[in-house]
């Protein structure tokens, strides 16, 4: 009976999979402040040529160079485990598999796009990086990526983020990048939030206008996103390549495959290669899980919104609370953001994936009985995964039912004790964002001269 099911370094992707192949749609098209369809060139001013190629290219494999493959290697094929003793702790008949990207160097699946990304920005003549991050984990990744490729990074972090993670604001000064906390006063979208809100606790998107306004000053410099964009998500398809290859291996398919989803690359990463058989006709169920807190999938509206909180970046069709929302300062730091993924909103859409929202102290619940039986402490992101799989292996306790369950174990939590000292200290609550600050926040979505709800 196989506990850890490994792949060889040889057996690791060699292409990466372009989920927009097998949409029955065309995926919607980012659109300029004018409402026309954003151009190549436009994009040329933050990205490098390439990642805009792989950003809007139809085909359905796409190379991985051998330079990011070298690095990918430092870690990767990543361990898939089956939860014996999980499993055993629950009595419940399913079968439950985790693919451990905690294995990484900064310890989360992050850095399967931050090396990608960051190869393609030096092979571009880019000196230097700016960027956001949420819970620390894409800041970090991009810190490491940069040191190994010779790139300056420039990191905004979430403000609540800033002071609640400190450790991971170390990892990301250790590996040489510059950690501001977002919104700052170095630029004119934070000094801007600053103005109106001077106690913010920051979020996602205002970080991203400050990271994105001092890429598009620079000729030198680039902005490179952790989530949300096709590339990134492109990237991260190595998860679930190796994943149904290991499964391979013990005879075993998923029913079900599990992943947090804030922005959706964590999702797409693990369930876009399981996509692919779906499109050809195999039975599996995707579900993406998302906090009750940032509700994006299952309270948000399927409309053309900003990515950012200023309104620097192009509109995208996506699930939305709004650019200005605010989330509180839950713990799970990474799953904060108003919208997501463009690929994962339009799937969810047209009924092919499915999302489910957990409240906090579920998650923390769900990640110490995990901890507590596979020994692995995983981070507030990941205990999401966890929460919805422990649901549905209960389901089939109460059934009989034997199901097979795979779900994204994202990272560790090794900085994120905090949250879990505050969790057993019963300081933590759990919160649903309220409808009417929801409505709120979507009344200031941008005015098209077409409907955005489709």
């Amino acid at each position: 009976m196989k506990t850890k099911i490994l792949l060889k370094e040889a057996d690791m992707p060699t292409h990466w999979y372009n989920v927009m192949a097998d949409m029955p749609n065309p995926p919607a098209p980012p659109l300029g402040p004018d409402g026309n369809p954003v151009t190549p060139d436009a994009l040329g001013a933050i990205f490098p040529q390439a990642l805009i190629e792989q950003e809007m290219s139809p085909e359905r494999w796409i190379p991985i160079p051998e330079e990011v493959r070298e690095v990918l290697r430092l870690w990767r094929p990543s361990p898939l485990y089956r939860a014996r003793r999980l499993e055993q702790a629950l009595g419940t008949p399913a079968r439950i598999y985790y693919k451990n990207e905690a294995v990484s160097p900064a310890g989360s699946h992050k850095p399967n796009t931050a090396v990608a990304q960051a190869y393609y920005n030096k092979q571009a003549g880019i000196k230097r990086l700016t960027t956001e991050t949420g819970a620390g984990q894409w800041g970090s990744s991009l810190a490491l990526a940069g040191q190994l490729f010779g790139l300056e990074v420039e990191v905004y972090m979430v403000k609540v983020s800033y002071h609640q993670k400190p450790y991971r604001r170390s990892m990301m000064q250790t590996w040489g990048a510059n950690v501001f906390a977002s919104p700052s006063d170095r630029t004119n979208a934070g000094r801007s939030i600053l103005e109106q809100h001077p106690d913010s606790e920051g979020s996602l998107g205002i970080a991203i206008s400050e990271a994105v306004e001092l890429a598009a000053q620079r000729d030198d410099t680039n902005y490179a996103l952790g989530s949300v964009l096709n590339h990134v998500l492109l990237h991260q398809t190595v998860i679930g390549e190796e994943a149904k290859k290991q499964l391979e291996m013990v005879g075993d398919y998923p029913d079900m495959v599990f992943a947090p989803c804030g922005g959706g690359s964590n999702f797409g990463g693990i369930a876009f290669p399981f996509f692919a058989d779906k499109a050809a006709g195999k039975e599996v169920q995707l579900v993406a899980v998302e906090p009750t807190s940032c509700p994006t999938l299952t309270k948000g509206v399927y409309a053309y919104d900003f990515g950012d909180a200023i309104g620097l970046t192009p509109l995208l069709k996506m699930y939305t609370l709004g650019h200005d929302f605010m989330p509180p300062g839950i713990h799970a730091g990474g799953l904060r953001y108003h919208g997501d993924s463009a690929l994962v909103s339009q799937l969810h859409y047209e009924g092919l994936v499915d999302a489910v929202a957990v409240p906090q102290l579920e998650t923390f619940e769900a990640g110490v009985l995990f901890a507590r039986s596979e020994g692995i402490i995983p981070a507030p992101e990941s205990t999401h995964a966890i929460a919805a799989v422990i649901r549905e292996a209960n389901r089939c306790t109460e059934s009989g039912e034997s199901r097979t369950l795979l779900f994204n174990l994202s990272g560790h939590g090794h900085f994120d004790m905090s949250a879990y000292d505050r969790y057993f200290a019963g300081e933590l609550k759990n919160f649903d964002y309220p409808e009417e600050a929801i409505r709120e926040s979507l009344a200031h979505l941008p005015k098209l001269k077409f409907d955005m709800e489709s």
